[in-house]
């Protein structure tokens, strides 16, 4: 990070009129993320069934006769019936005690009208693929955030940016009219892909145009977006029933943001990364006009050098790949090892239980649309608890404390007796609003534990570690069948250990910014004497410091993800 262009960005004004404005635009960008994350709640939502009976109508309906119910399946096993005969009296009796196995199922279409679930009969055998889908949409958002993440370094922030939006509208088109299970879950997949290319290096370039006083502001109110569109996505699901038009209806509004090309900005930091030092005056200039700010020319000049210099160093860097920094540097000295599994533990119990609860309020029972919305807007007070809290209270105090609290919530939605609903809802809700909190707060926190060097790696590795529970939590949330607590005591026990667990990390509030592996070593570590060896190795990873900046409490966030 280049020193002239935060002082570029001083003079600027902090959040300017200009920043306001692309800020804004591209924090919108988060809503459409949301839909297709949340979508599958809706276009996968599994309503009660039973097997066709060779008696029914065409177009039978769901409800039957109570006698004739117990007659013609087993209570065990929903996926068999019994053949019936009439008898000369009207009534009825199997005319076997040999079960047959259902050739076509009946779905309950009192809430929803049909989805992608009824629609390729993911039942009874086929009934993982449910959550297999779900899981391949995680992989896509696993590996969307290390392809985009490549390319936005490459080819520009905006290129890939809009690239992702067009790319998530084609494939989110061909989810909606997908003849079959397979192609659905593939158009899923690239879909998933690009909401990482799109939410990834939209936050980027939000965060990089953003003064270092504002960051942790900036940071949260993306989240904050993200939580609108949880919200609006049930207006949909509300007005649109069947799911083909459902999916269509979340993936248009991608459209909505072409007309971006012409507005957003090429990222400044990328362009002077690449040394493109004129088109990066281009667009201060524009900002400052907009700001109606004056910046002086030996300001843009000392920037100019400094793109330069930064240049330079980007030739440096690119010499033998032993000085380059990686994931295994993390795990090469002890304190930093600790710090970085622990990093990676409250990443995973965070993602896994984040996005497990958002894709079971189906199994809350009661109105599915209201504990939907709920879900998403019990986010908002999360994200505002944090604004207030985290520069006053501490980063670990914050994660603990939220991460304990979303664990008895989730483990007392559990025990509460299911008739006492709203209960079991107000418990499970609690539990959401604590891991969003604790959500937000290891993007920070975990971006101030690595030093500068690897940060960038660091962060990658975490959330690319989380994904996994990602993947994980369909399957989890599909053991209710089996026993209908397990979800909620699971993802209330990790919270819980995840909690204790985070006392490891220190504090890093009002802390300078780590930058060498050898500041990461020695931050947090009882013991001051480092052994000669330690510190030799440590050398050879040192690079420069790339940035003299303020403490942590200033500048909150000031990295890209």
């Amino acid at each position: 990070y280049n020193m002239g262009y935060d002082e570029v960005i001083v003079q600027l004004g902090d959040f300017g009129r200009y920043q306001k404005i692309i800020y804004l635009l591209i924090a919108l960008t988060s809503i459409p993320v949301a839909f297709h994350k949340l979508a599958g709640v809706f276009l996968l939502a599994k309503p009660d069934f039973r097997c066709a009976l060779p008696t029914d109508p065409p177009n039978a309906s769901y409800a039957l006769p109570a006698e004739l119910k117990q007659l013609a399946y087993s209570p065990q096993d929903s996926c068999v019936y019994y053949q019936l005969d009439t008898a000369a009296n009207g009534s009825h009796y199997r005319s076997s005690e040999q079960p047959q196995r259902c050739s076509s199922y009946v779905y309950d279409r009192s809430t929803y009208l049909n989805s992608a679930y009824t629609e390729f009969d993911l039942v009874c055998g086929r009934n993982f693929l449910a959550a297999t889908s779900e899981s391949m949409f995680m992989l896509g958002v696993l590996l969307g955030s290390i392809i985009f993440g490549q390319l936005s370094d490459k080819y520009g922030r905006k290129p890939i940016f809009f690239a992702s939006l067009v790319i998530q509208v084609i494939f989110g088109v061909v989810a909606g009219v997908a003849p079959e299970y397979f192609t659905y879950t593939l158009a899923r997949l690239i879909v998933g892909a690009t909401t990482s290319g799109v939410f990834l290096v939209a936050y980027v370039i939000a965060m990089e145009m953003v003064g270092p006083s504002k960051r942790l502001y900036a940071g949260i109110f993306v989240m904050m977006f993200f939580s609108l569109g949880y919200m609006l996505m049930a207006v949909f699901a509300y007005f649109v029933h069947d799911w083909r038009w459902l999916q269509i209806a979340l993936t248009l509004p991608g459209l909505i943001f072409m007309c971006y090309y012409w507005i957003i900005p090429e990222s400044v930091r990328w362009l002077l990364s690449k040394g493109q030092r004129e088109r990066a005056v281009k667009v201060i200039q524009q900002a400052a006009r907009f700001n109606r700010v004056q910046i002086t020319k030996e300001a843009l000049h000392a920037l100019l050098d400094e793109g330069d210099s930064c240049k330079q160093e980007a030739k440096l860097e690119q010499q033998p790949a032993e000085q380059t920094p990686s994931v295994w540097d993390l795990l090469r000295y002890p304190n930093l090892r600790r710090k970085t599994l622990v990093i990676f533990f409250d990443w995973l119990v965070c993602t896994g239980v984040y996005y497990g609860l958002s894709w079971s309020t189906n199994n809350l029972g009661g109105n599915v649309l209201l504990n939907f919305v709920i879900s998403g807007a019990v986010e908002i007070p999360a994200y505002c608890l944090l604004l207030l809290t985290l520069n006053r209270w501490g980063r670990r105090s914050i994660l603990c404390g939220c991460m304990l609290v979303a664990g008895c919530g989730l483990i007392l939605s559990a025990v509460v007796p299911q008739q006492m609903h709203w209960l079991v809802v107000t418990c499970a809700m609690v539990g959401k609003l604590a891991i969003t909190g604790s959500y937000g707060t290891i993007y920070l926190f975990s971006s101030e534990q690595f030093p500068t060097v690897v940060r960038n790696v660091g962060m990658g590795a975490a959330s690319m570690v989380s994904r996994l529970t990602g993947m994980l939590a369909p399957y989890i949330n599909s053991m209710v069948v089996i026993w209908p607590s397990f979800p909620m005591v699971l993802y209330g026990s990790l919270s819980l250990a995840a909690g204790v667990v985070s006392l490891l990390l220190p504090e890093t509030l009002g802390k300078p910014t780590l930058e060498t592996i050898a500041d990461g070593e020695r931050f947090g570590k009882k013991e001051r004497q480092l052994d000669a060896g330690y510190l030799e190795t440590g050398k050879a990873v040192e690079v420069q410091p790339l940035n003299g900046e303020l403490a942590n409490g200033k500048r909150a966030n000031g990295h890209k993800f």
